[in-house]
């Protein structure tokens, strides 16, 4: 790796409001991993903040209450949440991707920072998990989805933190994206290498297309129900997290994004 790598893509949500000429919205049109929330466009879940600690300015993803919500398509969720992503505005298909969060530790709530790739149906696309967390107190995981090594089978791995760390402070989460392996950081600590015949043991290397970056906050589903059981209130969702998302504590803070040359 180059020691001053070119930067293609940076953006550290100083502006007044979210740059749409890089980032789309997403919303919800049906559900997905038994997820409780539903993904909207709004200044509720989805806004810059130039008052966050310890930063210039942040993007903040913010997981609201609204019972009986609706979508367009008829289906109904009783909270809302945030997702947005940089399909056909910035895509790489090789580089070092970065971004520096603070997660929510409430279990189930589940941000996550991603890439996708942009051609065909996934898994065969391709999807590198750079940051995946579940609210628990002292860990994060890092993943690659492809075909025939995707869903309860991908290929996954976790940090733990010591106390007094936690998900809960600002971190640097990498993944470097090569031609014949995904490795992944945080903080500049390697927690997990996959190789490109680590991946063609089970079916095709799927990651030297175009890939796009996703950032999203979902609530409950089948990842958080995995590691906490919680099947009341919600699906994955304990009774403390919908109370913490009643009182707007449940939050996704990013300061910033990038993507470097190799």
């Amino acid at each position: 790796m180059k020691n001053n790598p070119e930067i293609l893509f940076f953006d550290d949500f100083t502006a007044p409001s979210l740059d749409r000429t890089i980032w789309n919205v997403e919303t919800t049109d049906q559900i997905y991993n038994h997820e409780q929330q539903a993904y909207i466009d709004s200044p509720e879940t989805i806004f810059l903040s130039q008052t966050e600690p310890d930063c210039g300015g942040a993007l903040i993803l913010q997981a609201r209450h609204r019972p009986g919500f609706v979508t367009p398509q008829g289906a109904r969720f009783d909270f809302v949440s945030g997702r947005i992503n940089t399909r056909e505005k910035v895509t790489f298909r090789y580089g070092r991707v970065s971004a520096r969060l603070k997660l929510p530790l409430f279990p189930g709530a589940w941000p996550a920072f991603w890439a996708l790739g942009g051609g065909g149906a996934w898994p065969a696309c391709g999807e590198v998990d750079i940051l995946e967390a579940v609210g628990e107190p002292d860990w994060v995981s890092a993943a690659a989805h492809g075909p025939n090594y995707s869903g309860e089978a991908g290929l996954v791995n976790k940090k733990y933190f010591l106390p007094p760390h936690s998900p809960a402070d600002w971190h640097i989460y990498t993944a470097t994206c090569a031609p014949d392996s995904l490795t992944f950081f945080v903080d500049d600590e390697l927690i997990y290498r996959i190789t490109r015949p680590m991946a063609t043991f089970f079916g095709d290397w799927a990651f030297d297309t175009e890939k796009f970056l996703i950032l999203n906050l979902a609530l409950g589903g089948t990842y958080p129900f995995k590691t906490n059981g919680a099947s009341q209130p919600y699906y994955g969702l304990s009774a403390q997290s919908v109370q913490a998302i009643q009182t707007n504590q449940v939050r996704f803070v990013i300061d910033w994004v990038k993507i470097a040359a190799l």
